[in-house]
């Protein structure tokens, strides 16, 4: 069996969820060729802990191996888009990170972008850059597999099992993400990640619903769309003293910290997506759905399977308990098969498949697109203060 040859670029968090996962996949051998990053520091470790053959600064080291099917683009957002179309248009498989792409600003641009372009004007260059990169996956004939592991958590697909079988109306769905913050260095600043909480953690979530109110679409043998989107985005932590702030890890430039986003749908239904950078005590995901025959609530962290009491940390330096903890002492609920549990096993077993055995993946450009025209619509609404119709 010729093995499906993988390429990554990107060596952060993201990558080794995706490696996680890659890791565990069944009946369909894999090579693992070359890893890219920019950073020696993140690069080299990279390709040893996860088994590459080689590692390289250079993006085109990717483009041009032809021996290399799929490439993971696994970077910051403001990249996506210019690797994509490079991967696409060289004849790779691509599997993309959220979000598909963004609107990261341009050479005239005042800085911050976040607090100077209006995203009326972000919003009209997203769905120009949405033209391009639809046109570009549509002439390529390959497989674009975007990275929405909520698509795959078990509780999510056995909600949509429930949908499919009992062809229930889907009248309500809450869903969140929150977090207290970003790891990551350059989560406050629009013009490195296309925005705030909302795109960062909400986009799950908001995925999440559009792909489980398709699936009543399909049981019904219907067509539903989003008819409107109203959002409400905030930034609340820059009037924290730093006292207040301490437990916090948020620093917003120019992105919001909590955003709401309503979405009603063209049967009249409607979601609420939840994303904030002011949760203490973990991290809360869940989705909620309120049928016409059923109420199903899809609880992905923290979830019950375990739960733990610690006086001390002594030997618990190497355990992973949870994300964005700050401690181990006292009551916790540990993730437990954390990359099975957030679908990323699933996730990756699914892109491998299709690519093997040529078909379409669960989690593809149509979620991706709607998801990020859902996200900049809100934006837009936001800073209007009225409901934007698509």
């Amino acid at each position: 069996m010729k093995p499906i040859v993988i390429g990554m670029v990107g060596a952060g968090r993201a990558t080794e969820l995706h490696m996680q996962a890659l890791e565990r996949v069944s009946k369909i051998p894999l090579k693992f060729k070359t890893i890219v990053a920019r950073r020696e520091e993140q690069l080299i470790p990279a390709k040893n802990l996860y088994g590459f053959e080689y590692a390289s600064y250079n993006f085109e080291d990717l483009i041009n191996d032809d021996e290399i099917d799929v490439i993971d683009i696994c970077t910051p957002p403001y990249v996506h888009e210019d690797m994509v179309i490079r991967a696409m248009e060289a004849g790779k498989h691509v599997i993309c990170e959220k979000p598909l792409s963004g609107f990261f600003g341009r050479e005239d641009d005042v800085l911050p972008i976040g607090n100077n372009v209006s995203k009326a004007e972000m919003y009209n260059q997203l769905l120009h850059s949405l033209d391009k990169l639809q046109a570009v996956v549509e002439k390529s004939g390959r497989k674009f597999m975007y990275a929405e592991n909520f698509v795959y958590a078990p509780a999510v697909v056995k909600a949509a099992e429930v949908i499919k079988a009992k062809k229930s109306r889907i009248l309500y769905m809450k869903g969140e993400e929150s977090l207290k913050g970003s790891s990551s260095p350059v989560a406050g600043e629009w013009s490195k990640t296309g925005g705030g909480t909302f795109i960062r953690t909400g986009s799950h979530p908001l995925s999440a619903v559009l792909w489980l109110k398709q699936q009543e679409a399909k049981a019904r043998g219907i067509e539903i769309h989003i008819e409107s989107v109203l959002g409400d985005m905030g930034r609340i932590t820059p009037t924290l003293t730093e006292y207040e702030h301490r437990h916090i890890m948020a620093r917003p430039q120019d992105v919001e910290d909590m955003g709401t986003v309503i979405i009603t749908f063209s049967d009249g239904s409607k979601a609420v997506v939840i994303a904030t950078d002011v949760c203490l005590g973990g991290s809360k995901n869940y989705v909620e759905l309120y049928c016409n025959d059923a109420t199903i609530n899809c609880t992905i962290t923290l979830n019950d399977l375990m739960e733990t009491y610690f006086l001390d940390e002594d030997g618990l330096n190497d355990i992973y308990l949870s994300e964005m903890l700050p401690s181990k002492q006292g009551w916790n609920k540990p993730f437990i098969a954390d990359e099975i549990i957030r679908g990323y096993t699933d996730e990756m077993q699914d892109f491998m498949e299709c690519i093997y055995y040529d078909r379409e993946p669960k989690s593809g450009f149509k979620l991706a697109y709607d998801t990020i025209k859902v996200t900049y619509a809100a934006y837009m609404s936001a800073e209007i203060g009225r409901k934007v119709n698509l």
